[in-house]
């Protein structure tokens, strides 16, 4: 198994943009049984030292491209460390992820050792 860092980004610039109290305190349950899960899974790692320069970024609708190029009107909303096989399965578990109903993105990224990104 291989460790790989999902990061969670959404738009942020404009008060439009910002969810109400209301809206926040309904997606607490999506996060709990999302992160939960891969928990169960004994997916949920801890942060490794180093990740590679490439990635994949997961958005709506099962939309998976090369990256990471965070645009600079997203900002950062969180991060998680998964354990899986390859980086397809770390997709699959970005897709899952409650940001993509929100009109955010998940930036997939693999875990390397200090030498191979010498």
């Amino acid at each position: 198994m291989t460790e790989f860092l999902l990061v969670f980004r959404r738009d942020n610039t404009t008060k439009e943009e910002q969810p109400s109290p209301e809206q926040m305190q309904a997606a607490i349950k999506p996060w709990q049984d999302w992160i939960g899960g891969i928990a169960a899974q004994n997916k949920l790692v801890r942060p490794p030292q180093r990740w590679s320069a490439e990635g994949k970024v997961v958005r709506a609708n099962n939309l998976v491209t090369d990256g990471p190029y965070a645009e600079i009107k997203e900002s950062i909303g969180g991060l998680i460390f998964v354990r899986a096989a390859d980086f397809d399965e770390a997709v699959e578990i970005a897709k899952g992820c409650p940001v993509l109903a929100w009109g955010g993105n998940v930036e997939v990224r693999m875990a390397v050792s200090p030498a191979e990104n010498s």
